[in-house]
């Protein structure tokens, strides 16, 4: 599936080919305060297929319990997160779902560290919705 992004501020821009079938949730710790959320939401898309058309994301590399390594690319002025990608050569990028323009397409197929999960996520039927603020 072809997919366009932006940050919040439209700095960066890009494009690329996503797999919507392996749309993931995750509920590590690391996630929820990268992200400042309860969870992660991400599309992974063959690294030959991004191209990068606007900006320049500034990098953080974050090192998982595994020792596995990883660079989380953000805007510099905004401070969106964008992508993720192992360290080295990057095979695959994991785009973040809410900077896509397609992100009401992209519905998730699996959550992960559900240890980690947040007791209230799994259930907010009952949470009272406003259609705006």
């Amino acid at each position: 599936m072809h997919v366009d992004g932006r940050c919040h501020c439209g700095r960066i821009t890009y494009e690329a080919t996503a797999l919507p079938q392996l749309v993931s949730l995750c509920h590590c710790t690391d996630c929820q305060m990268l992200t400042g959320s309860a969870y992660r939401t991400t599309v992974p898309a063959a690294a030959e297929t991004f191209v990068l058309k606007s900006g320049e994301p500034k990098h953080y590399v974050k090192t998982a319990d595994s020792g596995n390594r990883r660079v989380h690319a953000f805007c510099p002025d905004c401070g969106t997160p964008v992508y993720s990608a192992a360290l080295g050569e990057t095979k695959t990028y994991s785009l973040r779902v809410g900077c896509l323009r397609q992100r009401d397409q992209l519905r998730p197929a699996r959550q992960q560290w559900c240890q980690s999960a947040l007791p209230w996520v799994m259930d907010l039927a009952g949470v009272p919705k406003l259609e705006r603020q």
